[in-house]
């Protein structure tokens, strides 16, 4: 059963998909509901989206914390949600349209985001693929082991390439020669955002385009939106960003990525000198949803409501 699958802690499982795979993905929620598994349904959205956020939850969750957290996520084939989960450190997203990859899965990979097909998979199948994944702990005996237990080397190899690297993007931003971010914004000047304090932007390149921007310690981004989604990787410096409509907090810092959906207000607060890359598909646009002054006193109380 599921629950011995997770005897040692509590699981948690973090559920979200497309419109392609929100069938398929209510129906495995309400099947892990009747395993009394506790699931946090993120619902629907765009398939980079929705893989986001729940590969940000699972990264965030502590590893040795009391409640073990792994992730759901569907989309038209498994494999959009799979590769932006992916994007977060500690996460392992694999794509299974049957139990044996599912199986294989969390036994050499220690899968902890089971990523499924809507299209490709039916609800019965669905449910088989992930009892399996549930029900199968890293290193055991599995198809690609022609179901034996694995030799000591290769669970060594295993236990290995679980240790992944982190990324050093500060050293890689310091090598000028192999970093593609520098050399493009290499002297050139950016120019000063006028619209916002502290601000200044240099586009690089149109359609889609993307800029590098910088912020100056102590600078605020009021709450506004835009009619187009965009991706940024924090680059120098730390940020905070309070995603209004999601009622969401996300701290960044260099490396870190983060997708905003089109019309989702935010607003921003730079905690040091902060430069990033940021990408857009169509015509730049900016719409505030308050003054400036008004977003000043709101971090001001989120901040102070956050150390108490």
């Amino acid at each position: 059963m599921a629950e011995e699958a997770s005897s040692k802690r509590p699981l948690k499982i973090v559920a979200g998909a497309d419109s392609f795979g929100c069938s398929l993905k209510d129906a495995l929620v309400s099947h892990l509901r009747s395993l009394n598994i506790d699931v946090e349904d993120l619902g629907t959205s765009s398939y980079y989206s929705i893989a986001a956020d729940v590969g940000r939850r699972v990264s965030s969750s502590s590893s040795d914390g009391a409640v073990e957290t792994r992730g759901l996520v569907a989309c038209g084939t498994g494999v959009g949600v799979a590769i932006f989960a992916n994007k977060f450190p500690g996460v392992f997203a694999a794509t299974c349209l049957n139990p044996s990859e599912a199986q294989n899965a969390r036994s050499i990979n220690n899968s902890n985001v089971l990523a499924v097909s809507g299209m490709s998979t039916a609800p019965d199948s669905a449910i088989e693929i992930l009892d399996t994944w549930l029900n199968t702990p890293f290193k055991s005996p599995c198809p690609a082991s022609d179901s034996k237990p694995w030799p000591p080397e290769i669970e060594t190899f295993l236990d290995n390439s679980m240790k992944c690297p982190k990324l050093e993007l500060k050293r890689a931003l310091a090598e000028e020669s192999s970093c593609h971010l520098c050399c493009l914004v290499k002297n050139r000047k950016l120019n000063p955002i006028d619209i916002i304090p502290g601000g200044s932007m240099k586009i690089l390149r149109e359609t889609p385009t993307s800029a590098i921007v910088r912020f100056k310690a102590g600078s605020v981004e009021p709450a506004h939106h835009h009619t187009f989604g965009h991706d940024l990787v924090v680059l120098e410096g730390k940020k905070s960003v309070w995603n209004l409509t999601k009622k969401a907090r996300y701290d960044l810092g260099v490396g870190d990525y983060l997708f905003t959906p089109a019309g989702d207000s935010h607003r921003v607060k730079y905690y040091e000198d902060t430069e990033f890359f940021i990408k857009w598909e169509g015509q730049w646009d900016m719409f505030f949803d308050e003054e400036l002054e008004a977003a000043h006193k709101a971090v001001e109380q989120e901040l102070e409501n956050g150390s108490k």
